[in-house]
């Protein structure tokens, strides 16, 4: 229902969401971006709590990649409601100087995280299982990473991948498989 309602004003606003504003740190903001103290355990501990899953985006300042995905992708109300009532969404910084603190307990500035991480392009997507082992890191405990700009419905097939736990299932089809499948269920029904 609140998955509804959200496309529903989206539409009525003329189809679109409004795109992100960029904030005083120089990064995009959307609306169901979470502002937290950066501690990725308590923000999983969040998460579950609204029975959503956590995601990590890293962003740069001027990234031109991360400007195309806030203005032409998270826009676009379908994937802007799925992401809202699915996810926990905390953004970090590549170069961010400000500290957070991982699951392993390491607190540090943002940009060295991200180096222990191995992250090297933005934006990357880093989603997370529901529990994450006391000693692991965000990189080593995550399901799915996602680095670069892609496309809308590249986007929604690895979110929609993830909300439904497909990583846990052992049937062959991994997410490349499951992608191609949603590619041609949705040019069947166009085709219609």
């Amino acid at each position: 229902m609140k998955r509804a309602l959200s496309i529903l004003i989206a539409c009525l606003m003329g189809g679109a969401v409004l795109a992100a504003e960029l904030g005083d740190d120089g990064l995009h903001k959307t609306p169901w971006m979470r502002d937290t103290f950066k501690d990725l355990r308590e923000d999983l501990e969040e998460a579950n709590s609204e029975n959503k899953r956590l995601v990590l985006f890293i962003e740069q300042q001027g990234c031109i990649y991360c400007k195309k995905m806030h203005e032409e992708v998270f826009p676009q109300p379908d994937l802007a409601a799925f992401i809202e009532e699915n996810f926990f969404v905390v953004q970090l910084d590549l170069h961010g100087s400000t500290t957070a603190t991982d699951f392993d307990g390491q607190e540090d500035e943002q940009r060295a995280l991200m180096r222990k991480w191995g992250i090297l392009f933005t934006p990357t997507l880093v989603f997370l299982p529901q529990e994450v082992p006391e000693a692991a890191t965000a990189i080593d405990a995550a399901v799915a990473v996602m680095p670069g700009a892609f496309s809308k419905g590249t986007t929604l097939d690895l979110f929609t991948w993830v909300e439904e736990k497909r990583y846990e299932l052992d049937n062959g089809e991994d997410f490349q498989r499951y992608h191609a499948r949603r590619i041609q269920e949705r040019n069947d029904v166009s085709s219609d």
